[in-house]
């Protein structure tokens, strides 16, 4: 798969149906791949869906490189293609993947015919989200600037509390609020 250049992060979204009785066995195999991934450089971490579709386990795995030539290496590794043979016998529709260059990927319904939900909602869940943290992380360093006062400069302070609220939103917090509020993302008007 030869993907487009593009700038800044991409994703790759990976959806797997294991065959009936193959879900202990995917699981360890998802475990090896994960720790493959993560000795590619320009890996960003991954994000694990489990899920149901017609029957059988579903697993959506979205994978973050830094850039597209990152994101190909890996693509295009022998350790990948390995790793993609073993799977072949447990997957009921072989590997289906998915390249996306844009920043929704905590959105990406983990059924492919779902459609991406609405920005409003995406904007809701991600008011949900920062909001807390906005008042939070703030506090939580009060203490900290207090016992070392450079650290609370206005510069100093600023990224230290920014980069902390980009690094649990992303990590932490938006991949289980999605899930939680899946349903609601994907339900549409009238339903």
């Amino acid at each position: 798969m030869n993907i487009e250049l593009s700038e800044g992060v991409v994703t790759l979204l990976v959806r797997h149906r294991v065959k009936q009785g193959g879900d202990e066995a995917y699981e360890n195999w998802l475990r090896r791949t994960i720790a493959m991934a993560r000795t590619y450089p320009g890996h960003l971490g991954i994000d694990v869906m489990r899920g149901q579709s017609q029957g059988l386990a579903q697993f959506t795995s979205v994978l973050r490189f830094a850039t597209t030539e990152q994101l190909q290496h890996w693509l295009d590794s022998e350790d990948r293609r390995k790793l993609v043979e073993e799977a072949q016998p447990l997957l009921a529709d072989g590997d289906q993947t998915e390249v996306n260059a844009d920043r929704e990927f905590w959105f990406t319904p983990t059924d492919a015919a779902a459609p991406t939900p609405p920005r409003w909602k995406q904007a809701c869940v991600t008011f949900l989200v920062i909001l807390p943290l906005s008042f939070l992380v703030p506090m939580l360093f009060k203490p900290l600037f207090g016992w070392v006062p450079w650290l609370g400069g206005y510069v100093q302070g600023n990224v230290l509390i920014t980069a902390s609220i980009v690094l649990l939103v992303v990590y932490v917090f938006m991949p289980r609020v999605t899930r939680l509020f899946g349903k609601w993302l994907q339900s549409q008007p009238g339903s």
